[in-house]
């Protein structure tokens, strides 16, 4: 399983042009941290993998899953040089769209 997580972490960051770096100053924990993650020697607490999915605009599920699909809420970044506080930004932006998106399929019966 951790394999799997650490692929679709990689797989979604290069995605968005992100670096271990970014991930690592986003989760405020070490680059060596996120880089043995990917390689699947490492696994990430819930609360970690629970921001990693708002950033990338994904559920825990899907990057849990056998194969992570590209995020209708991904967008083009125009720098990069991303602060940690930016990436908050873009994660509490895609925690709005992910739960907009969620209360329509309730709504929806």
């Amino acid at each position: 399983m951790a394999n799997i997580i650490g692929k679709n972490i990689k797989t979604l960051r290069v995605e968005m042009g992100l670096s271990q770096s970014n991930i690592a100053g986003f989760l405020n924990v070490d680059q060596s941290l996120i880089s043995k993650v990917e390689k699947g020697e490492r696994i990430l607490s819930a609360d970690m993998l629970e921001k990693l999915a708002c950033l990338f605009g994904v559920s825990i599920d899907a990057i849990e899953g056998s194969a992570i699909e590209a995020s209708s809420l991904s967008f083009a970044f125009r720098s990069s040089n991303l602060s940690a506080k930016d990436l908050e930004t873009i994660s509490a932006i895609n925690r709005i769209a992910l739960n907009s998106e969620y209360m329509a399929e309730l709504l929806k019966g």
